[in-house]
């Protein structure tokens, strides 16, 4: 009778030994999605938790038209709305720029390589607008075609609204899927025009532009011209310290920020979270980011490590 009962009890230790294993590998697990041209930096920063944290499970969810129906983490590239704000954590980790780019094969890019896009230019060439002088309108003597995403999604949103119009003002192709379609669809269109971030039209390694594409000068100083010492767009580290340094016209930039659940919080996201806190401002040039403001880095920083997880 008494080994009966010592191997029950032996039975049930195991079993809650097994349930408590299977909780906390189960609050190790972590689900990220959000906008997808940001999941190359993404994908660095879970590959070096992983290496200090090996029993911690973080994944991407990629995004489709949908977000997934459960995810811990939130990254995205426009700022939420108020009501979306109140329940959850921000932290306004980096800062990305959008750029104009053509096929470089093109007799468009050819042109504009050398003249540049001021205010006007991007108005007539990207957006429909009734209100605009067509007597003033610049002569293009080139065929060119304009891609745009057709989903709403952060790269358009941002774009539109810096030139004063909304996503849905911005005429040509709509694509659907992700910001790199749009790049794929330039390079198979040789009249192909769009923008998009540094991040997808630049080679990481060489920091050029990839193969096929020309990105496309601004005018910078907002004098209506592209002069000489604007022409550096065909160095990313160079554009990366532009930006910095000073606050440009003509170039579309927004935050892109990583968000918490207030409330229903996974531990280990959390955790991961105020590892990014410490770590993630290191990857941010190489993947063609900026950095953020020190300010507002510093306030969602001070939020996140006051929150606690509630699982």
């Amino acid at each position: 009778m008494k080994s009966f009962i010592y191997v029950l009890l032996v039975y049930f230790s195991l079993l809650i030994g097994s349930a408590a294993f299977a909780q906390t590998a189960s609050n190790q697990k972590v689900v990220i999605t959000g906008v997808r041209f940001a999941y190359p930096l993404v994908e660095k920063w879970i590959k070096d938790y992983q290496t200090v944290n090996p029993n911690s499970s973080v994944n991407i969810e990629a995004r489709t038209t949908t977000d997934p129906a459960q995810y811990d983490l939130l990254i995205e590239a426009y700022e939420p709305d108020a009501a979306i704000k109140e329940s959850r954590e921000y932290l306004y980790i980096g800062r990305y720029a959008l750029l104009p780019v053509a096929n470089a094969s093109s007799a468009f890019a050819k042109a504009y390589s050398e003249k540049g896009f001021n205010k006007e230019l991007f108005n007539q060439i990207y957006f429909s607008d009734i209100y605009a002088d067509k007597k003033n309108a610049r002569k293009i003597d080139f065929p060119y075609t304009v891609y745009t995403r057709l989903q709403k999604a952060g790269a358009p949103i941002t774009f539109a609204h810096y030139f004063g119009f909304e996503q849905t003002n911005i005429k040509g192709k709509a694509i659907s899927g992700a910001d790199e379609h749009l790049i794929k669809a330039l390079l198979r269109d040789t009249t192909g025009v769009s923008y998009s971030t540094p991040g997808l039209l630049y080679n990481l390694q060489t920091r050029k532009p990839l193969d096929g594409l020309a990105v496309l000068p601004v005018d910078v100083d907002g004098n209506g011209r592209v002069s000489n010492d604007e022409k550096y767009f065909n160095d990313l580290d160079k554009v990366i310290g532009a930006l910095e340094a000073d606050d440009l016209k003509n170039v579309p930039v927004e935050y892109l920020h990583v968000s918490i659940s207030k409330t229903s919080t996974n531990p280990e996201a959390l955790k991961f979270l105020h590892w990014l806190i410490d770590h993630s401002q290191e990857d941010l040039h190489h993947f063609g980011y900026l950095n953020p403001d020190p300010e507002v880095f510093k306030k969602g920083k001070e939020k996140l490590l006051k929150q606690v997880a509630f699982n």
